[in-house]
């Protein structure tokens, strides 16, 4: 746990196309709300000449209390932690990381987040079968996330048939009640589907596209998209054109950060005073 008057907790955020992550005001404003003293650094290994190893070494020796992680990492990140929880084992991915006596320890806050977001916006409305797009780390936990949620069928969907295949191994592993099917078609598989979930990078700033288009969205109820920069990706304004209910990537965003900023700090925190002073701007 963080004790608030001691020295400033270094913080930051490895990935690729991060320069419009609002992740480094998402704790600086967490920091300032609370009394806490943080910084938080855009971490890319390619603009640092590094691979990932050596930016992951780089930090844990360098003081810093722990990193956040995302695209395309959290795969490679789960194998340099030690993770306690079995689901998050299961998950193959891990988007928090804290450096501790005991060495590094990964957490998948994506998970939790998703849930979060979710019924916010859908309450205790259950997914159906789902289409998910995206297998790789966020797929993984957002798949998980539509298990704990009750989903009815989720067909996993991906250009990578190997990596369709260990996602669904890896959810009838748990043994619920949702079946769990591999897809490489993503039109194909949104056919009659209740929901529609984005977890490629599609639409983030500097890649664009959409991983579906609108003829394919109609007849469904729901829309997630992992993807929050922008907030208003291509995918989620064609699924409110089809006249979905739309739930914002920003939303997983606000999620994984709140409780982020709990495993990084121990600090209590508000969540409505943070999400006001997002709010409010810079």
């Amino acid at each position: 746990m963080t004790d608030r008057n001691s020295k400033t907790v270094k913080l930051g955020l490895i990935g690729d196309n991060i320069a419009q992550s609002q992740a480094p005001r998402l704790h600086r404003t967490a920091g300032a709300l609370t009394g806490v003293s943080v910084t938080y650094d855009r971490l890319v290994p390619r603009d640092m000449g590094l691979t990932f190893d050596e930016v992951f070494e780089q930090v844990r020796s360098s003081g810093f209390r722990g990193v956040n992680v995302t695209y395309p990492y959290k795969e490679v990140a789960a194998a340099r932690v030690h993770v306690a929880d079995p689901l998050v084992r299961a998950i193959g991915a891990v988007n928090t990381v804290v450096f501790d006596a005991e060495g590094p320890q990964g957490f998948n806050t994506d998970y939790t987040g998703f849930v979060r977001a979710y019924r916010a916006v859908r309450g205790d409305a259950a997914p159906g079968t789902v289409c998910l797009i995206g297998t790789g780390g966020a797929g993984k936990a957002v798949a998980f996330g539509l298990i704990r949620l009750g989903a009815r069928v989720i067909r996993c969907v991906d250009l990578d048939p190997a990596k369709a295949e260990g996602l669904v191994n890896a959810l009838r592993a748990l043994g619920s009640d949702t079946r769990v099917e591999a897809a490489s078609d993503a039109i194909a598989a949104a056919r009659d589907a209740d929901g529609i979930v984005n977890c490629t990078p599609l639409g983030m700033v500097g890649i664009g596209g959409s991983a579906l288009p609108i003829s394919a969205m109609r007849g469904a109820v729901w829309a997630f998209d992992a993807v929050y920069t922008p907030i208003d990706t291509p995918f989620l304004l064609d699924a409110e054109r089809a006249g979905l209910t739309v739930i914002s990537g920003y939303e997983l965003f606000f999620g994984q950060g709140v409780d982020a900023w709990s495993i990084f700090t121990g600090v209590d925190l508000d969540p409505a005073a943070l999400r006001a002073a997002l709010r409010e701007g810079p």
